[in-house]
C-alpha cells in the first residue's frame, strides 16, 4: 500500500483525521464545546487559556489538534504538487482535500460564534451540525483518495459505468445522509443527558416531543434502508466486476453496514454512553471510507490484459 513516503503521509493523514473527528464527538459529548465561550479562533480571548476548567481544556485541545490537521493537508497539497505533474489525479484530489479542510474550519467556526454548542436546543444547531457532517465525509473521501491514488489506485473511469456510477453514487448520499443523521441523533441523547431537554433520555417519543427527539426515530429507519442497499450494490459490484478485490471489498461494506447497525441497537441499550458514541462514530467513518475504496475500485479504469497492450501500443505507433 505505501509505495512512497507521499503516500504513507497521506495514509497517516486520513487516520489522524479520523482521531480528531472521534475527539470532536467528544467534545460534543461532553458538553464542551462552549469551553471557549464564543471567541474563535482565541480561547475565551487567549491564544493560551490560563488556569482552563475541564471543559474549556477539552474544547482548546480540539481546536489545537484541528489546526495540526489543517497544516498536515496543506503539507499534503505542497508536496502532492511536487511529486506529481499538472493534472494528475492526486493533485485534484490533494485540491479536494484542502477544500474541504478550510470549509471544516468554516463551519465549525460558525458554530462557535453562532453560539451553536453547549445545550443550545435550536433547529439551527442540528442543520448546521449535519452540514458539517456532510463536509466532514467528503474531507475523508477526499484525502482517502489522494492516499488510494497515490498508492498506485487507477483512476477512475465513468464511461461505460455509467449504471455502476448511478448504484455507487446512492450508496454513497445514503451512507452520508445515515452518517449526518446518526450525528444529529447523538446531538439530541446529548441534549437529554445533559438536562438541556426534557423526558429524559429513555422518553418515549411522541408528538408533542422536542423536534430533536422526534428526530431520533429518522437515523434507525435510514440506517437498515441503506444497510440493504448496500447488499444489493454488492450482488450488482460482484456481476459488473469480476476482480477479487472488489468482491471481497463490497460484501466488507455489508458487513461492517450491519455491524453498524448491530452497535447502534447496543448504543440505545446502553442510553448512549460517551465511549458508545465515539464506537459508533468511528464504525461510521470506516464504512464511509470502504465505500468510498468501494467505489474507487469498481469504477476504476480497467486494466489491459497481456494480449491487448501489444494491440495497444501498435495502435499508438501509427501515423495518424
Amino acid at each position: 500500500m505505501f509505495r512512497s513516503r507521499f503516500a504513507a503521509f497521506a495514509w497517516a493523514n486520513v487516520g489522524y483525521n479520523l482521531l480528531v473527528i472521534m475527539w470532536g464527538a467528544f467534545v460534543r459529548a461532553t458538553g464542551s464545546g462552549a469551553g471557549c465561550g464564543d471567541h474563535w479562533p482565541l480561547c475565551d480571548g487567549q491564544v493560551i487559556p490560563r488556569a482552563p476548567s475541564i471543559e474549556q481544556m477539552i474544547e482548546f485541545s480540539h481546536r489545537v489538534t484541528s489546526g495540526l490537521a489543517l497544516l498536515g493537508t496543506v503539507a499534503l497539497l505542497i508536496w502532492a504538487f511536487r511529486k506529481f505533474d499538472r493534472g494528475h489525479v492526486v493533485r485534484r484530489a490533494a485540491v479536494a482535500s484542502m477544500f474541504f479542510m478550510l470549509l471544516e474550519a468554516l463551519v465549525g467556526a460558525a458554530l462557535v460564534l453562532f453560539e451553536l454548542v453547549g445545550t443550545n436546543t435550536s433547529l439551527a444547531r442540528a442543520a448546521i451540525l449535519a452540514v458539517h457532517l456532510i463536509n466532514t465525509f467528503l474531507l475523508i473521501a477526499a484525502l482517502t483518495l489522494t492516499a488510494w491514488w497515490a498508492s498506485g489506485g487507477k483512476p477512475i473511469a465513468f464511461r461505460g459505468n455509467r449504471r455502476m456510477a448511478w448504484l455507487l453514487g446512492i450508496g454513497l448520499v445514503g451512507t452520508a445522509l445515515v452518517g449526518s443523521s446518526g450525528g444529529v441523533t447523538a446531538l439530541g441523547d446529548t441534549l437529554l443527558q445533559h438536562g438541556a431537554l426534557p423526558g429524559g433520555i429513555d422518553q418515549a417519543i411522541t408528538g408533542s416531543s422536542h423536534p430533536l427527539v422526534q428526530m431520533r426515530v429518522i437515523h434507525p429507519v435510514l440506517g437498515i434502508l441503506v444497510g440493504l442497499y448496500t447488499l444489493f450494490i454488492a450482488q450488482s459490484v460482484n456481476a459488473m466486476r469480476r476482480e477479487p478485490a472488489t468482491r471481497r471489498l463490497a460484501w466488507g461494506v455489508v458487513a461492517l453496514f450491519f455491524i453498524q447497525i448491530l452497535l447502534g441497537g447496543i448504543n440505545v441499550s446502553l442510553k448512549a454512553p460517551v465511549w458508545m458514541q465515539m464506537v459508533h462514530l468511528l464504525m461510521a467513518d470506516l464504512v464511509w471510507i470502504c465505500m468510498v475504496l468501494l467505489s474507487a475500485l469498481a469504477l476504476a479504469v480497467p486494466s489491459e490484459t497481456p494480449a491487448e497492450e501489444p494491440v495497444r501500443r501498435r495502435a499508438a505507433a501509427e501515423p495518424a
